[in-house]
């Protein structure tokens, strides 16, 4: 099969669907498969893409909430650190050329950079399944979404407050307290450095963790955690600027 072509299961996990669905969505018209020599349906890179980009934080939220985790397609794949520091650069010039001022942009990869490192450096060596992040941005729509299939903030936070009861305290104490002595600390620390940049830069971000997410902007900075429709293993947010 042609490396840019994918399966209908691989599609469908990629997207984060049902192969029935993609039927579905075939009769419709909404996405038209290859028909191969023996009759398999198989989809473009292009095609998957396009439908992702329509729809960010349903396929972040699919890909997150999976009960087996599958790679994203690798345009919004960073399985390491290192791709992943590239793209936060490639995103900081896109911004620049989308006329977003020198400080929006720097408080938004800031904010992107602090949760996605956040992603690498507390699930080093430990990632139940796919390692790495989601992270893909529609500058048309100003939106931003990454994901990961980690440990998520309650089994991290815990390694050092072993008291915290649940999930819900441990995603308020995140935003909210400082947890370790990591330099530089005029930033803040961690998740609370989040709040703090995403109420200053008008943003607005959803945040989950497990079955607990809590919404911030610069109208509503009051820490509030309520529960999702949806359990996320790991970490997802979705940045609306």
């Amino acid at each position: 099969m042609d490396k840019d072509f994918l399966s209908i299961g691989k599609t469908a996990k990629i997207i984060g669907v049902t192969p029935t669905t993609l039927r579905r969505w075939e009769k419709s018209g909404k996405i038209k498969p290859v028909r191969t020599p023996t009759g398999r349906r198989i989809y473009s890179m292009e095609q998957i893409e396009s439908i992702i980009n329509k729809s960010l934080s349903a396929s972040v939220t699919n890909w997150a909430s999976a009960g087996h985790g599958v790679e994203p397609e690798r345009n919004f794949y960073c399985p390491n650190s290192a791709v992943f520091q590239y793209r936060l650069t490639v995103l900081g010039d896109d911004l620049d050329k989308s006329g977003i001022s020198l400080n929006k942009r720097s408080l938004i990869t800031a904010v992107v950079g602090e949760i996605g490192n956040n992603s690498y450096d507390h699930n080093l060596g430990n990632w139940p399944d796919v390692p790495g992040i989601f992270f893909a941005y529609d500058l048309e729509k100003r939106e931003i979404a990454m994901a990961d299939r980690g440990q998520g903030i309650l089994k991290t936070l815990r390694s050092v407050k072993p008291a915290i009861k649940n999930e819900k305290q441990a995603l308020k104490i995140a935003f909210t307290e400082i947890i370790s002595g990591r330099a530089p600390e005029n930033r803040g620390n961690g998740l609370k450095f989040v709040k703090e940049a995403v109420v200053a830069a008008g943003m607005d971000l959803y945040f989950q963790t497990g079955k607990n997410f809590l919404k911030l902007s610069k109208r509503k900075a009051n820490i509030v955690v309520k529960t999702a429709k949806k359990y996320i293993g790991g970490c997802l947010a979705i940045i609306k600027f």
